[in-house]
């Protein structure tokens, strides 16, 4: 999904009151990634489109991608 006009992948430039405008959250599959997620939301982010999973099969681990973006 593209992100909407204004928004950037990597944060450069557009930042609202110090915060990235658009972040894209990563890591394994674990308590510690759905924290990082519920702070953002907790924080005024809303989710921005599907989750991402993807399989490591070298160390057997789910690693998970969610937007998450300021209205």
């Amino acid at each position: 999904m593209t992100p909407p006009v204004g928004f950037s992948r990597s944060g450069g430039g557009d930042e609202t009151a110090g915060r990235l405008r658009y972040r894209l959250l990563t890591g394994p599959d674990d308590h510690a990634f759905c924290e990082r997620v519920s702070q953002a939301l907790a924080e005024g982010y809303v989710l921005y489109g599907s989750p991402a999973i993807t399989f490591n099969g070298i160390n057997g681990t789910a690693i998970v991608a969610q937007a998450v973006i300021l209205p």
